[in-house]
């Protein structure tokens, strides 16, 4: 039985089209994946990411515990900030990538991805350890997200509080909107402007009408699955499964911007991650275009230019698609270092046949 987000009774309304995600039950376009993109670079657009984890962490020992958990150093938060960041095992293998709301001064909200909840929790629990309460909270909180350049115009006309206010990365909790008790964060997984928005799971629907109601003139349109998928991909936005896994290392996945090693605390994974940094790692993530015709997968064979039919791989894609905002065919290859610099000449093994491409400079859209 696939899991269903509170918002479900809505989709078909809508016209959602839903597929098994990671055993949900969700939209993966509403309109087209094409229309719902342009929509969201263009106007705003309107996810359910309701299947998102929710985990609070709250008690005197609740900085320690992330600070242990966590790669990224959360001592300089402040109530109210946001940080992303990474978990990882002691071989320096991802967790999960997620993000660390500060709600109090001892509480903190994590935001994890919704095939790892069970695995998560299992995970934070076994490894937290002093005067700390661990609460999954993932049934009772719905999460949508308003995304495009006309996000906040849309959000203000059903507030009175100034969202102008919300700086990237921070969040404000109790804002009403609508009549909704909402925290309202400014953040996004679209490369947009835009908010989270997070409220009781038995709001989400009504949240949801008011919000697409607000926005007709603007242009908003709900969203799949799909959109998301392209516009993350874009903005080079990792993705839990294809660019981060058990196996890759932020460093690798050049998400080394949310690793610390230098932080007085120590941390899961540290050691190898250090090891990683003074060595320089073997393999990274790159962007890759397609010189020649067809669009690179997740999986394709990565190649040394002019290889050998004998010669193995120099690594895989981990994402690819055909870009709707640069109409370009472009992915994301996990390969190895020496191949890595951009403008080096590759060949992706695109249907059983190698067809040219060459390493590009990410991400390949930034606002």
């Amino acid at each position: 039985m696939l899991k269903r987000t509170p918002l479900f009774e809505l989709y078909a309304k809508y016209g959602g089209k839903t597929v098994d995600f990671g055993g949900w039950e969700l939209p993966v376009q509403f309109s087209s994946i094409l229309e719902e993109h342009h929509a969201v670079r263009n106007n705003a657009g309107l996810f359910d990411v309701s299947h998102m984890g929710e985990v609070l962490i709250k008690g005197p020992d609740a900085e320690k515990v992330i600070q242990y958990l966590c790669t990224n150093d959360s001592a300089s938060m402040q109530k109210n900030q946001a940080i992303y960041t990474a978990m990882c095992y002691p071989s320096g293998g991802i967790v999960d990538d997620l993000l660390i709301y500060k709600i109090e001064e001892h509480e903190y909200l994590l935001v994890i991805n919704a095939s790892n909840i069970d695995k998560d929790v299992d995970w934070i629990v076994s490894q937290a350890k002093g005067d700390v309460t661990i609460e999954n909270q993932s049934d009772r909180i719905a999460q949508l997200a308003l995304q495009g350049p006309k996000a906040e115009a849309i959000l203000q006309k059903l507030t009175s509080s100034d969202l102008s206010g919300i700086t990237f990365f921070h969040f404000r909790q109790d804002v009403d909107i609508a009549g909704v008790k909402t925290l309202v964060s400014r953040t996004g997984y679209t490369g947009e402007d835009g908010f989270e928005l997070y409220v009781d799971a038995l709001d989400a629907c009504t949240l949801w009408e008011k919000i697409l109601e607000a926005g007709k003139e603007e242009g908003v349109l709900p969203c799949g699955l799909g959109a998301r998928d392209t516009l993350r991909f874009e903005a080079r936005l990792p993705l839990y499964g294809q660019e981060l896994d058990k196996d890759i290392s932020p460093l690798e996945a050049g998400i080394g911007f949310a690793v610390k090693v230098a932080k007085e605390e120590d941390f899961i994974g540290k050691e190898a991650l250090v090891r990683q940094k003074q060595e320089g790692v073997s393999r990274k993530i790159v962007g890759i275009e397609m010189v020649g015709r067809g669009i690179p997968r997740n999986g394709y064979s990565v190649y040394a230019s002019g290889s050998s039919e004998e010669d193995e791989a120099i690594g895989y894609i981990t994402s690819g698609t055909q870009s709707p905002t640069l109409k370009k065919n472009l992915g994301l290859a996990l390969i190895q270092t020496d191949f890595a610099s951009v403008g080096t000449q590759v060949e992706v093994e695109v249907r059983g046949k190698r067809v040219e491409a060459i390493t590009v400079k990410t991400p390949f859209y930034k606002r």
